[in-house]
């Protein structure tokens, strides 16, 4: 188990021979557990209300946008719209309001995404281990649930109000949800909230390492997403540069053979080229962070969760990996029952 001075040592070396044997050795454990093969994926956002104050956030409760929340026509224009790009895996996402996005909504757009896509995730609002389930029965693969920061004197400074503020509420929310049999849990952090990445990196391995103990059948993957502005403006610096960025990859890898590493057009289509070979095994395409975002006429209109930096199509990406002999990977699952098997 690595200790938190060795990350210190770690993300803090210079040295440019000792950065370029973490970066072999996380690419060698890659290519032997994962091949070439690089899973593909986007999100559609049905919802930005929300009822947390969180700083850095573009759908926070206190910020002047415009609320929206999908019908079931428009979320059939989103997702079939996204479908057609060849995408089988979505990931959906809310704002964290309970009020205007309850269970009942969310198991609404999991039975809509069902008739496009072959595997769903969600990225809403915590919840109990019992609302879990009823997702899980209708069919939900996956929940991303990113702690954000495990400091918890920097984690109260930036989540002022809202379920959200309460830490231990979200930070139980992986072992709520490997219990109601959830198959792929998806956790991280959100690089430059907190000062100490290295501290934040530690944490987050010790939670892993704990769920992968008490719960060995659950998929896990972990994500690094940096702070970003919103339509320009930022709501936090972000002080963590590409290459400490680049060696939490690899470290992860390291740490973490079999785990899967996900990243997202929050990063430029150069460092997402690069970080291929380096650790990483699935990332989005041609994301929209907005609600109605695919398929609005006027998305200038629109008020996203986060400014993307990776504006290339699904067909651009698929052509990027084709040509870098890496495998463009849509589905390599078929759908389960999951209310029989539960």
């Amino acid at each position: 188990m690595i200790t938190l001075e060795e990350i210190r040592n770690i993300l803090g070396t210079q040295n440019p021979e000792q950065v370029e044997r973490l970066a072999r050795e996380a690419q060698k454990i890659t290519q032997h557990y994962f091949g070439r093969a690089i899973s593909l994926y986007a999100p559609v956002y049905i919802s930005n209300y929300c009822s947390s104050h969180c700083t850095y956030c573009g759908f926070h409760v206190r910020n002047r946008i415009n609320r929206i929340k999908l019908t079931r026509e428009e979320m059939h224009k989103e997702m079939s719209h996204v479908a057609q790009s060849g995408i089988e895996n979505i990931l959906i996402l809310t704002g964290e309001s309970y009020k205007a996005t309850p269970l009942s909504y969310l198991k609404e757009a999991v039975e809509i995404a069902k008739q496009y896509f072959s595997s769903i995730s969600l990225e809403v609002h915590p919840m109990e281990e019992a609302e879990y389930r009823e997702l899980f029965k209708i069919g939900v693969d996956g929940i991303a649930i990113y702690q954000e920061t495990y400091h918890r004197q920097r984690y109260a400074q930036v989540h002022l109000s809202g379920k959200k503020k309460d830490y231990d509420y979200r930070r139980s929310a992986p072992e709520r949800i490997a219990q109601a049999g959830i198959r792929q849990i998806s956790m991280g952090i959100l690089l430059g909230l907190a000062d100490d990445v290295e501290e934040d990196l530690y944490e987050l391995f010790e939670h892993l390492r704990w769920m992968e103990k008490n719960f060995p059948g659950v998929e896990y993957s972990l994500s690094f997403p940096r702070l970003r502005p919103i339509k320009s403006l930022g709501f936090e610096p972000c002080c963590v540069t590409d290459l400490i960025l680049i060696k939490a990859i690899c470290l992860t890898r390291i740490c973490f053979p079999r785990l899967g590493i996900n990243l997202s057009t929050r990063e430029n289509a150069q460092l997402r080229n690069r970080a291929l070979d380096l650790g990483i095994t699935k990332i989005s395409a041609a994301s929209k962070t907005s609600v109605g975002g695919y398929t609005t006429e006027n998305p200038e209109e629109l008020d996203p969760q986060f400014d993307i930096q990776d504006e290339r199509s699904v067909d651009e990406i698929v052509q990027m990996l084709k040509h870098r002999d890496f495998d463009p990977v849509f589905t390599d699952w078929r759908r389960i029952d999951n209310e029989s098997a539960a």
